[in-house]
């Protein structure tokens, strides 16, 4: 079974058991991710692997990017 979940502004449909860590590697953006928010809540990149997703989470992917 699937659910919706809004990343980064944009809809997806993942399975209904996904993790953060999971959705992030299929999204194959592990390597530029910082930070993560979900429903404007910070997820700790520890926490990431355990924090289950849910129908209508709106998720925030950011990374930092290095300028003068």
């Amino acid at each position: 079974m699937e659910i919706e979940v809004i990343v980064n502004g944009e809809p997806h449909r993942i399975a209904e058991q996904k993790d953060l860590q999971s959705l992030i590697d299929d999204l194959r953006i592990a390597e530029k991710v910082m930070a993560a928010a979900v429903n404007m809540e910070i997820v700790k990149k520890e926490r990431w692997s355990e924090h289950r997703l849910r129908e209508g989470d709106r998720i925030e992917l950011l990374h930092f990017v290095g300028g003068g």
